[in-house]
């Protein structure tokens, strides 16, 4: 096995110097919600973990986490592909192809055995031997398994590796699965999202390569650093949501002010991701600030959980169990009532007042 360079050795064969690698560490530690106190396990680990191959698999997908993974701004793709990870295989970013490149992949994992992490994007199919998706003239299935055996970790990228996503939704006549139902006795992470954020695929793949252990994860192999939050409870439009105010069709007037997109069928408040808060495209927007209801793209299974345009059946609001047309019969009747009793006040007033100038 040949020597592997550290994260600071790389570095600095870049003509990055200390001072850059200083602050280069700092943003990692801040990114992933370490602060101060984490920033000197941060440095030790970039001064002496070597780079740790990465294996990148590619199934039953539409390469929309790839897409989404390489216009990751903070940090930046080429930070992570160049300096952090040591990306040996990816069958749609390499140059070779072919059975040139399976080689590439059987040395690493020969070479590299139990040290290497495997990235998987896509799910496989499970019916007829796996026909349905062939790489190298076998089947995924059988390239999956036979990576994953000696892999450290497994990441799952996107709803497809997590969940099954599309091909998974009923029917499936491929007999579509996600990773973590056909890999066991794996540390397996699930970074789910149709795509996943670009900044949750480098944060997540950060921590795993500069601490050497998963991060934090919720009950469906999630990273909670990602995942620990709905949509809901971080969007801007949630005050619009405990008032009442819905939009009821695409072009209304609820629409053009940024109302609530919960009749139109948001799915924000049973949905976990960083949408709201970390948002896409170098933090600039997202689906709901865009107009668009949230459709759920990173809860199992949410393709049959539609359909997408349909509101919730039973969404609780603040302090109360009313539906949302009950709400906003409310909010509209406590304006009217509001409006009635200033002009009650008014009213009174007047008449108190017309009485002093009699007397």
């Amino acid at each position: 096995m040949k020597k592997q360079q550290t994260y600071a050795e790389i570095m600095e064969s870049r003509g990055i110097d200390r001072r850059e690698f200083m602050k280069y560490c700092s943003l990692l530690s801040v990114y992933l919600g370490l602060g101060a106190s984490g920033l000197p396990k941060m440095l030790k680990a970039m001064e002496t973990k070597p780079r740790i191959p990465v294996l990148w698999l590619h199934g039953l997908e539409c390469t929309c986490c790839s897409e989404s993974f390489i216009r990751s701004s903070h940090p930046i793709v080429a930070d992570i592909v160049l300096n952090m990870i040591s990306l040996d295989y990816d069958d749609t970013l390499s140059a070779a192809a072919g059975h040139q490149l399976e080689a590439v992949r059987k040395q690493i994992m020969k070479e590299y055995k139990g040290k290497y992490i495997l990235a998987v994007e896509g799910n496989a199919p499970t019916k007829d031997n796996g026909v349905y998706c062939m790489v190298g003239g076998d089947s995924f299935l059988n390239v999956l398994k036979e990576t994953a055996a000696d892999a450290m970790a497994v990441i799952s990228w996107g709803s497809c590796a997590s969940f099954g996503c599309v091909q998974n939704a009923k029917p499936n006549p491929t007999g579509a699965q996600p990773v973590h139902k056909l890999i066991s006795g794996k540390p397996i992470i699930n970074v789910p999202g149709c795509p996943p954020i670009a900044e949750v695929m480098t944060g997540t793949i950060a921590h795993v390569l500069t601490f050497g252990t998963l991060p934090e994860l919720d009950r469906l192999g999630r990273p909670k650093a990602f995942y620990g939050t709905r949509i809901h409870d971080k969007c801007y439009r949630r005050p619009y949501f405990d008032a009442g105010m819905f939009v009821e069709s695409f072009d209304d007037e609820g629409a053009q002010k940024g109302w609530c997109l919960y009749k139109m069928g948001c799915k924000g408040p049973t949905t976990y991701n960083s949408c709201s808060s970390m948002k896409w495209n170098g933090g600039v927007s997202f689906p709901i600030q865009a107009g668009h209801p949230c459709i759920g793209c990173s809860e199992p299974n949410f393709w049959d959980n539609g359909p997408f345009y349909s509101r919730l059946a039973a969404v609780p609001f603040v302090g109360t169990d009313s539906n949302a047309d009950r709400i906003g019969m409310v909010a509209v009747g406590a304006a009217a009532a509001g409006v009635a009793a200033h002009a009650i006040g008014s009213a009174i007033k007047k008449k108190s007042a017309d009485n002093d100038n009699e007397e």
